[in-house]
């Protein structure tokens, strides 16, 4: 991905930014003034969309169709994703703020509100917004940021190589994270050595920025990666140090000979608190409000929630999965002194070549576990021939079928829609 750069056209697009603040991509979104991209995508053409944004509202619209530039108000620029990126980069310069840029294959969401919630505490912090971690979300979160704030946490997500390089050229972080590398995007990186160098992007970024590194102390290639790097460390031990307790459900901490509460799930979430207590120390918030904004942040948005519906208790963990998310979250469950566990588990997408084996791998697991299990989708299929063709057949199975008195884990890609299942559990 190159940039296309204009001066003139970024600097005249900038004061009208000023003049309007508010940045629209999507037509149906527009309300009141603001500047309407007319961005592209596979399956659609913001330049279509022109008339409806300034009917809507829009004050401005930039477009890269020159037909489509026959008012004062549109502006024609050669590609109106690079000049939206461009205009990011442009307004990250006139930033003084730290900026904590976070990626990894698991936990970063989770792990970016905690660290945020704990920052805006006792301080004006920015944070990514639900998942615009891509090369449209990013630069629309530093477009976002205005000089009331004065720390921010971009979240930065890649599906192919050089993606995270292009991300901090835009965002420019002065902080850097990353939770884990696994194994999620593989058809995009080809193996696991691509999703290691993709996500080293981050650390050798803040290498040639002399930045700062927040390093899980126990994950060995992440301490490698990063041993000629300024970092601090967290974890069992480290610089910040804590330890796990024993307690059924949620994850709790002890740390600094106090009790630190959560409601989070999962034994794995132990490094994202501790990650989240690690930069909230290193910015001195006091560790009161640290303690408040763990125990208050409840999760949402279908990652790893809990509740209970009439019948059952549910811990809904699919806004999306990989192999390593799934094998974590999988082991965590089966050690919870829930009665009747069961697991609905979806297929994972984007392995390529990898898929067949990265399922049968997950099926050996819940084996060896001896957990009841439910398999949904096309990969455990092939696979598994007890499996699920897709969630709509489960779905009618669940109307003739109704299951009770479990404790039912679902997880699985993003787009099996498998939150839609609750209603019948």
């Amino acid at each position: 991905m190159g940039f296309f750069y204009n001066a003139m056209d970024i600097i005249k697009i900038y004061n009208l930014f000023l003049e309007n603040h508010t940045i629209f991509i999507d037509s149906r979104k527009i309300k009141g003034k603001g500047i309407f991209f007319a961005i592209k995508g596979e399956n659609f053409n913001g330049n279509d969309f022109v008339d409806s944004a300034l009917k809507a509202g829009a004050t401005y619209c930039i477009v890269d169709e020159k037909k489509r530039a026959n008012k004062k108000n549109i502006i024609y620029v050669k590609d109106t994703l690079k000049t939206l990126q461009n205009l990011a980069i442009h307004h990250r310069k006139q930033l003084s703020i730290p900026i904590i840029g976070i990626t990894g294959s698991n936990g970063k969401t989770t792990s970016k509100e905690l660290i945020s919630q704990i920052l805006k505490t006792e301080i004006n912090c920015y944070s990514t917004k639900g998942n615009l971690n891509n090369h449209i979300g990013v630069p629309l979160s530093i477009l976002e940021i205005n000089s009331k704030h004065k720390i921010a946490v971009i979240e930065m997500g890649a599906n192919h190589l050089k993606e995270i390089n292009f991300l901090c050229n835009i965002s420019k972080p002065t902080h850097g994270i990353i939770t884990n590398i696994g194994s999620a995007h593989l058809q995009g990186f080809k193996n696991i050595d691509g999703v290691i160098k993709t996500k080293n992007e981050l650390y050798e970024y803040i290498k040639r920025s002399k930045g700062l590194l927040f390093v899980n102390n126990e994950d060995e290639l992440l301490k490698k990666l990063s041993s000629n790097i300024k970092r601090i460390t967290y974890g069992l031990h480290g610089i910040y140090k804590g330890k796990p307790q024993e307690n059924d459900e949620c994850i709790e901490i002890k740390y600094k000979n106090q009790k630190i509460f959560s409601q989070l799930i999962g034994d794995f979430q132990f490094y994202n608190i501790m990650l989240a207590i690690c930069v909230g120390e290193h910015f001195m918030i006091n560790l009161n409000n640290i303690k408040k904004a763990i125990k208050n942040y409840l999760p949402k948005n279908n990652r790893s929630e809990i509740f209970k519906t009439k019948n059952n208790t549910i811990i809904l963990d699919a806004y999306n999965a990989n192999p390593s998310s799934m094998k974590a979250m999988i082991i965590s469950f089966s050690k919870t002194k829930y009665m009747n566990k069961l697991c609905i588990l979806g297929d994972m997408l984007e392995l390529g070549n990898y898929s067949h084996e990265e399922h049968r791998n997950i099926i050996k697991i819940v084996n060896h576990l001896k957990l009841k299990v439910i398999f949904i989708g096309k990969q455990f299929l092939s696979v598994n021939k007890g499996a699920f063709e897709n969630r709509v057949f489960f779905e009618d199975y669940l109307k003739n079928n109704q299951i009770k008195n479990h404790t039912i884990l679902i997880k699985g890609s993003r787009s099996l829609n498998l939150e839609k299942l609750t209603k019948y559990l």
